[in-house]
């Protein structure tokens, strides 16, 4: 089944921050955050790349520079999205998340200056 609504996504998201705050390399990123706020913005955010939803304005960059991120966290924080897709959906949406989600990564990585 592919990726088709909102509750799709809402499933994608929930189900891969919980790999995430699982995760012993990434989990410190995510300690401080409130996810009653953070939740509700990332379903948003997903909706509006993959299921063209309009008004999402926020710049995804400027919420990374002042974390201390290394090009293992980016490949951990992609490989873990890869995974939670490739186990909850496959076909064309769910491919494109997975390539979404990779060339978020390289441009945050780039603008952030992580080498």
């Amino acid at each position: 089944m592919d990726i088709t609504t909102k509750h799709d996504v809402e499933h994608l998201v929930d189900t891969f921050y919980g790999r995430v705050l699982a995760d012993d390399s990434l989990a410190p990123f995510f300690k401080n955050l409130d996810f009653q706020v953070h939740m509700p913005k990332m379903v948003h955010f997903w909706s509006f790349v993959l299921l063209d939803e309009p008004g999402y304005t926020t710049n995804v960059t400027d919420k990374h520079m002042h974390m201390p991120l290394t090009p293992a966290h980016f490949e951990r924080w992609v490989s873990l999205f890869h995974e939670t897709v490739d186990a909850l959906f496959s076909g064309e949406k769910a491919e494109m998340a997975k390539q979404r989600a990779s060339l978020i990564a390289w441009t945050i990585q780039n603008k952030t200056g992580v080498k």
